[in-house]
Formats: C-alpha cells, structure tokens, sequence
C-alpha cells in the first residue's frame, strides 16, 4: 500500500472503537488503524451496513467486531464501550465519526431537524466520549480520542445551522476536555476532513460542472481520499502524537482558507 504514513505494528494490541464505522471516512480510519495492528470495534446504526463493512475489513486481513448501536441512546452507547472492553480486554482509541446534516433555509428548519442533528452530531458524541472516557479512567492506561467535524463550525455554513452549531460545540468540547483529562493520559483531538471522494458524497458533484465548481474552490484543485483521512487519524491516534492535544487537524487542501478571498 503507497505512501503509508505509521510502519505496520504502531497500534498492536490496542482496541479502537469507531462509531460510523460501517462507510465512507469512518470506515477508512478503521482500516487504517486495522492496518497497523489495532483491534476494531464497528458502531454504527444499520446492521446490514456494519455486515458489509466487516466483510471489506476482513478482506484486506483486518479483524474487526461489530456493534449496532444509536449513539443517540447512552444506554446503546455505555454497551458499546462495555462490548468492547470485554470482546478485547482494551479500549484506548475512540473515534467519533457518526454524523448527519441536510442542507435547508434556516428560517424553513424545523425544531425536529435541528434535534435530529444536534441530537446525533453533539449529544452522540459526548455520549460517547464520556462513556469512553470513563472506560478509559477506570483501566487506568490513558487514551486517545479524535471526533470529526468540519471547517463550517469556525467559517460558518450557510443552509447548515444545525450541523455547525452542533460541530462547533464538538470542537469546543474537545478543546475542553483535552484539558481537563490530560491528567488521566487521555488526548482528546478533531479532525476537518475537506470534501472527500467517498460513496455518500459522490452524488453531491455527480454533474460535471458541479465537479468542475466545488473542485475551483480548493487550492490543490482535488477532493481527498479516504485513505488521506485514514493516515492523518491514525497519526493523530498514535504514539507518535503523543504531544498534540485539544488541536483540529484540518485536512481539506486549503479550502477553508480561500472562503471570502477568491470567487
């Protein structure tokens, strides 16, 4: 596999637990913790899904469990951390990437849509933060936590009010909690995943001159890959960060910092 960023081995004998694990940019940093030795730990709301992703992990040599669960529900959730401890005796890696949006006027969203988002993107994951942190103080051996958000939470979104107040409360909670639980050897980080070539998004630039368009507004004239996501979580998952803590890694190409100065 080219341009791999960890030697194979970095995260052995370590259990990850990957909430939208079963697509897209989750399941892209499953495979790529898998690689490099991690025991996987699936979540994620469709089964069949979650089925399909296990099957592509094993495929490419990498053993992983799977765990229906609705991150919306801190029951599911603390059964998820509790699955994962006692199918792999670790949890040391959470990975916060279930996530849902759609893009309407502000002034026609519904108090349900805002909740169905904000319930999904902020309360799921500090359900699952907290469960996990937890989990991780009670062993006793630190860990590494890392929740996917997007550069509209800082920029600004129109159309996208509900995601971006829930994704600038994940940031703003990352921040927090990378001081509070660096003590019990927890580094809490985000990752801003610019657009990225994955199945769910592809039907967004599925005409060419839309391609054409949003492809204008990034600096390196591509979208990332999932593989890109891959590296640059598992580098923020591992040893080899030890000393990044409450940062968000942006890694969109330069998008985010053309907004406002070009067309």
């Amino acid at each position: 596999m080219a341009h791999t960023m960890l030697p194979d081995g970095t995260l052995t004998g370590q259990t990850a637990v990957v909430t939208g694990g079963g697509s897209g940019i989750g399941l892209g940093i499953a495979r790529e913790l898998g690689r490099l030795g991690a025991k996987v730990v699936l979540a994620g709301r469709k089964p069949e899904r979650l089925q399909e992703a296990v099957a592509s992990l094993a495929g490419d040599g990498i053993e992983a469990l799977m765990v229906p669960t609705d991150i919306r529900d801190p029951g599911q959730v603390d059964a998820l951390m509790n699955q994962a401890v006692e199918a792999t005796g670790r949890l040391d890696m959470l990975v916060n990437s279930a996530a849902g949006n759609f893009i309407v006027d502000s002034d026609k969203l519904s108090v349900n849509g805002w909740n169905a988002v904000v319930n999904t993107v902020l309360n799921g994951t500090f359900y699952c933060t907290r469960a996990a942190g937890l989990k991780m103080i009670e062993l006793g051996h630190g860990g590494r936590m890392l929740s996917i958000v997007a550069s509209y939470a800082w920029t600004g979104g129109p159309r996208t009010v509900h995601s971006v107040a829930a994704k600038a409360g994940v940031v703003a909670m990352t921040r927090t909690l990378a001081v509070e639980w660096a003590h019990y050897g927890i580094r809490v980080n985000a990752l801003s995943p610019g657009p990225t070539d994955t199945e769910g998004a592809r039907p967004l630039w599925a005409d060419p001159s839309e391609e054409a368009r949003l492809k204008a507004k990034i600096p390196v004239g591509r979208f990332g890959t999932v593989e890109e996501m891959g590296r640059a979580a598992s580098y923020l998952l591992s040893p080899y960060a030890d000393f990044v803590n409450g940062e968000v890694f942006v890694i969109d190409g330069g998008e985010w910092l053309g907004k406002g100065l070009t067309s």
